[in-house]
């Protein structure tokens, strides 16, 4: 594996370990105190996202979701050979994330794993393909236009995944990324209907990725992991 890739795929591991262990310690941790109320929450998620976002952008782009490259390559925002590694190096961060997490504060709440409420697994189906469209759209929003002055547009994702989590947190637990719920579920051993999550996220992302194409690749502009994209 080429030495750029490889600095990438590590911050990869870190950014996805982070989001996961902010996120889902905060979900063990609120379980063990009897609960927060939503919108802190949220705030945690959101945390957990931009964090992660602010240390690594400009070494891997901080995708930190499989769902998120599977939309960048997927669009020609970035080179298919990219994908695998990256893939790997998100799934292994969330798993050191939640070893950490059970660790630290016990495997409460199933470290955090994801499941639908009882009856509601279409509706849940439903609900993260369509908020995983709105993460990669707000993902492809940030790729095509850059930061944004005072890096505002860095506020997106996280956003994103903020607004999903206080909306559909409490009816699906608000996936939108593979990993987030791969992790907890192995970890703990809680597989129920994690079907509907590995098929409706990629499902919302690469929708997205089907219709809304860069209109240009500039050489000159393109980020980490974009090196490769044909013209």
């Amino acid at each position: 594996m080429p030495a750029r890739l490889l600095h990438r795929c590590f911050a990869e591991v870190g950014g996805t370990a982070l989001l996961v262990g902010i996120g889902t310690g905060t979900i063990v941790a609120a379980g063990n105190a009897g609960g927060i109320p939503p919108a802190l929450m949220a705030v945690a998620w959101f945390l957990a996202v931009l964090v992660p976002i602010l240390l690594f952008v400009r070494v891997s782009g901080a995708h930190l979701n499989p769902a998120v490259t599977l939309a960048l390559a997927g669009s020609g925002r970035i080179a298919w050979r990219e994908a695998p590694p990256y893939w790997a190096s998100q799934v292994a961060g969330g798993l050191v994330a939640s070893l950490v997490v059970r660790a630290l504060l016990g495997g409460g709440s199933h470290l955090g794993a994801t499941v639908p409420a009882p009856g509601d697994a279409l509706a849940a189906f439903v609900a993260e393909a369509g908020f995983t469209a709105v993460l990669v759209a707000a993902v492809f929003v940030l790729a095509d236009r850059g930061e944004g002055r005072r890096r505002w547009r860095l506020l997106l994702p996280p956003a994103a995944v903020g607004v999903s989590t206080y909306l559909i947190g409490p009816w699906t637990g608000s996936s939108l990324n593979p990993a987030r719920t791969l992790a907890p579920a192995v970890v703990s051993g809680t597989y129920a209907f994690l079907w509907v999550y590995l098929l409706a996220v990629p499902l919302g992302a690469a929708a997205v990725a089907a219709v809304w194409r860069p209109s240009s690749v500039d050489i000159a502009d393109r980020g980490p992991g974009r090196e490769g994209v044909a013209r």
